[in-house]
């Protein structure tokens, strides 16, 4: 057992017998770990801002590979994101994020992972009334590219023929993206994408990266009520069939299923 010195941000609290708390990081080095945090509930000068939710900083670990429980040792926090917990819609979006990471990344190293979800929250942080959503958004899909689920948006997910860029597409979830006309038949289901959505989509997969579009102006897109909700059920429906249980993403569908 090792002493292990890693970024991380706090993605869930939860208390533990009589003292102590279990907190789940996200993790620069070793992924999504589980950690006990002992006497927490006694006092907060051990831990101070490191228990509560979203704050990101440098974690030290008594840490065994392998082992379900880790023993936190110290948090220095950076950023402790009071942003978040202060307005609902932020902490609802966030939430939504968490519980995505929690479910879809294991205890492997994922450090472009990490600074994708950093830079996320941030954004939520401080994205401006009207662009939450998006801004969320924009953090699930490039968490989606960053653990290898990223979907097919420019060709056949079926026979890898090409799909217009500039015609409506059926995405199919089970099959991993568009569909061509030919390959819908064999894989009824799924939702048509216009083409404005599937071409930001696929901006808000390479991390907002684009010429023609300034980064900001990507990541900070105002959508209307019904194009966020579109674009909620698309994505839920995408992360679904790449999580192995059955189990329902709670904190997710009340993201989705609250009007702001």
């Amino acid at each position: 057992m090792t002493v292990l010195v890693t970024d991380a941000i706090v993605l869930h609290v939860a208390d533990y017998l009589e003292s102590s708390r279990i907190l789940r990081l996200a993790t620069r080095d070793a992924g999504v770990v589980s950690v006990v945090a002992r006497g927490a509930r006694n006092s907060r000068k051990r831990f101070g801002s490191a228990l509560d939710l979203f704050a990101e900083g440098q974690a030290q670990l008594q840490y065994k590979p392998g082992k379900d429980l880790q023993s936190l040792h110290g948090f220095e926090v950076t950023r402790s994101r009071p942003e978040i917990a202060a307005d609902l819609e932020r902490f609802y979006a966030a939430s939504a994020v968490s519980e995505v990471v929690l479910r879809l990344v294991h205890d492997e190293a994922a450090p472009s992972l990490f600074g994708n979800l950093s830079a996320g929250f941030a954004r939520l942080s401080a994205a401006p009334a009207g662009t939450i959503g998006a801004a969320a958004l924009a953090t699930l899909w490039q968490l989606v590219a960053d653990v290898g689920y990223r979907p097919t948006l420019d060709s056949c997910a079926a026979c890898h023929a090409e799909v217009p860029e500039d015609e409506p597409a059926r995405f199919n979830a089970f099959a991993g993206g568009v569909l061509c006309a030919n390959c819908q038949r064999r894989h009824p289901g799924g939702r048509t994408l216009p083409p404005e959505a599937r071409r930001r989509i696929a901006r808000w997969l390479d991390g907002g990266e684009s010429a023609s579009e300034p980064a900001q102006e990507q990541t900070q897109v105002q959508l209307d009520d019904a194009s966020l909700r579109a674009h909620q059920r698309l994505a839920r429906e995408f992360l679904t069939h790449q999580i192995a249980d059955n189990r329902p993403l709670k904190a997710y569908v009340t993201w989705e299923s609250t009007h702001w």
